[in-house]
């Protein structure tokens, strides 16, 4: 187990278990349902950027970069948290 998913499970757990105390049962499922696709883009992202095929929108046509797809996981991840530092910092 490497680094990245240590620390992604360990903040989705995070967010799951906040949005429990604060909004109740149906918060923390919500939550959790939102962290399993920058989850998946985390653990298996090369799997994930070396699929190609038809999708529900279209057909990908060439591989992405494990790494980006990692990247992009992160992002999505951080995402509340970048959210919530620039609502204080604006309000």
């Amino acid at each position: 187990m490497n680094w990245n998913r240590i620390l992604s499970a360990l903040l989705a757990m995070i967010y799951v278990i906040g949005a429990g105390m604060h909004g109740g049962g149906e918060s923390a499922y919500k939550v959790g349902m939102f962290a399993i696709l920058p989850l998946a883009c985390i653990w298996f992202s090369e799997a994930m950027g070396g699929f190609i095929g038809q999708t529900g929108r279209g057909y990908i046509t060439t591989t992405s970069p494990g790494l980006v797809v990692c990247i992009m996981g992160w992002i999505l991840l951080l995402l509340p948290i970048i959210t919530a530092i620039v609502s204080s910092l604006s309000g």
